[in-house]
């Protein structure tokens, strides 16, 4: 008697719940849906593509999902465009960089380190402005740190075959691909690198209801995202070279730079 009087009761427990996550699924605005179907689409390319490893992609659904929900889809379309973007320089010429050991390891495939590196302090600015309250700097500081990343990633990945390599420290002449090195061509890239953040950036933040005047932010995020990979450059000079830090910690901290400039000029100037 007892197990068939606590049948219905766990059935209409079990009902209940379908219920609730049914509404729940319901209730998921447009903004929600267009942020899954982001988040998947990121996945399935960078499977396909081979952009990520396991660890990889695990790292993107992490940082998407909080980018996504926490602050808003246009935020990681940005994080997006320099992934793709990042990952084609990375291919690019793939073979020479190699023969003079500047590829990107693992055949170019990125893992979670990299993702982290990258886009972890993004993650942070969704995080905090999510529970803190909206501010008005979330989304400029979001896309400067992005645009370092992409700065220093096509600075590297272009740059790194140019002979006219000298070290940022001391300006004396270096090989190719070596940490902290400067070379026109990746000068050159860095400054296109920062250009296309600060365009998807300044297009995006008219979508998103972003109150930074567009000229504004086209200036900070193109301009961050240049210095940003000055300040790579540095850091991989000054640590990198001598062991104090790895690659990504390197990338990270240059990231941080980005988001403490931009949050400095908002305070001043917005």
């Amino acid at each position: 008697m007892i197990g068939q009087c606590a049948r219905p009761v766990a059935e209409s427990f079990m009902t209940a719940d379908a219920n609730r996550l049914t509404e729940n699924m319901v209730d998921l605005g447009d903004e929600q849906v267009i942020s899954l179907l982001l988040v998947t689409l990121l996945l399935l390319i960078s499977k396909v593509k081979d952009l990520l490893d396991g660890g990889g992609l695990l790292a993107a659904l992490f940082v998407g999902l909080i980018v996504s929900f926490l602050g808003h889809w246009t935020w990681l379309v940005v994080l997006m465009t320099f992934l793709f973007v990042g990952s084609v320089s990375t291919k690019w010429r793939f073979e020479e960089k190699a023969q003079i050991s500047a590829e990107e390891p693992n055949d170019g495939v990125r893992g979670w380190k990299n993702v982290l590196a990258n886009g972890g302090i993004a993650s942070s600015v969704a995080v905090i402005d999510f529970y803190i309250g909206g501010h008005a700097w979330a989304y400029l500081v979001l896309c400067s740190c992005v645009s370092v990343a992409a700065a220093d990633t096509l600075a590297s990945e272009i740059g790194s075959l140019d002979p006219r390599t000298r070290i940022i420290t001391t300006l004396e002449a270096v090989p190719a691909g070596t940490n902290g090195g400067m070379s026109p061509t990746g000068t050159v890239a860095a400054f296109y690198g920062g250009l296309l953040i600060a365009i998807v950036s300044t297009t995006l933040g008219a979508i998103n209801g972003d109150q930074t005047p567009p000229v504004f932010m086209f200036t900070v995020v193109i301009s961050i995202g240049w210095m940003g990979c000055q300040i790579d450059s540095l850091l991989g000079a000054v640590l990198e070279n001598r062991g104090y830090l790895g690659k990504h910690s390197v990338n990270f901290l240059s990231t941080i730079s980005g988001a403490v400039m931009a949050l400095v000029l908002a305070q001043r100037f917005l």
